[in-house]
């Protein structure tokens, strides 16, 4: 097994922010999803997004966003949202040719936020979502 880290897996900081760009045109095309960043700067989001995965995959650095449940409280998001997001995810990563073991290593870390994002008022998860 690999002594590597996540982060050096997929390729660093430039390879992280290439893939949160293709998975932000994914996102903001979607219609679904795009409502959720209407008052959104985009180019501060893609920044946030790129040092948030790079930080939880292990990369130089830390994550200086706030709390997951905080900033995201309000929002609305659903576990139908969370789904799409973890979807144009991957599909972003595959297009970067990252292979399936990373990009499951990459969808177990997002999981684990659910909990704090969604927001249970919203409904429950289908069964058989990912």
């Amino acid at each position: 097994m690999s002594e590597e880290t996540l982060y050096h897996r997929l390729g660093g900081r430039d390879a992280i922010a290439s893939v949160v760009d293709v998975f932000y045109d994914r996102v903001l095309a979607d219609d679904r999803l795009e409502p959720y960043f209407e008052d959104v700067d985009m180019t501060k989001q893609r920044a946030h997004q790129t040092q948030f995965i790079a930080a939880m995959a292990g990369g130089p650095g830390e994550y200086d966003g706030g709390e997951m449940e905080e900033v995201h409280e309000g929002m609305g998001i659903d576990h139908e949202a969370y789904d799409a997001i973890e979807e144009h995810l991957d599909a972003a990563l595959a297009e970067h040719d990252v292979p399936a073991a990373e990009r499951a290593d990459v969808e177990a870390a997002i999981e684990s936020f659910r909990d704090d994002i969604v927001d249970e008022k919203y409904g429950t998860r289908a069964s058989g979502a990912v």
